[in-house]
């Protein structure tokens, strides 16, 4: 009979595999938030600067968002613009942060996140298929 060893490097490849997408979706997930702040209607910079992701290395998932609540108004519109139609009617008045009065009718959508997400999806959907096929 022939004298085999088995040697096990399972626990190397499974490590390998999550190194390189983990490595993936850290760069998926720049490039992103990258998009999104390119995409994204400047005033103060307050918005655009919001911008954040986050990567998941246990659970292989990553996060790009902002917690600034002009964000939503900015994706979403307010108003008489507002994407799904339910926002308020007629117009309204309010007093910025200098005391200034203005009058409007809400935001229309910028749709920042929504578009840098289609904008990407084909390269991050490449990247991520090319990080486990080098290995």
């Amino acid at each position: 009979m022939a004298n085999i060893t088995f040697t096990d490097f399972s626990v190397q490849v499974i490590n390998a595999m999550n190194d390189a997408v983990n490595a993936a979706l850290e760069e998926c997930a720049g490039e992103l938030e990258a998009e999104v702040k390119r995409n994204t209607r400047v005033n103060t910079g307050q918005t655009k600067n919001s911008w954040k992701h986050k990567t998941d290395t246990g659970e292989h998932k990553a996060v790009v968002g902002s917690d600034y609540e002009n964000a939503i108004w900015e994706e979403f519109g307010t108003g008489e613009y507002a994407l799904k139609g339910n926002g308020r009617q007629g117009g309204w008045a309010y007093q910025d942060a200098h005391g200034n009065w203005h009058k409007t009718t809400g935001k229309k959508p910028n749709r920042a996140l929504h578009n840098a997400f289609i904008s990407k999806k084909g390269k991050v959907k490449q990247r991520l298929q090319n990080a486990v096929k080098g290995l």
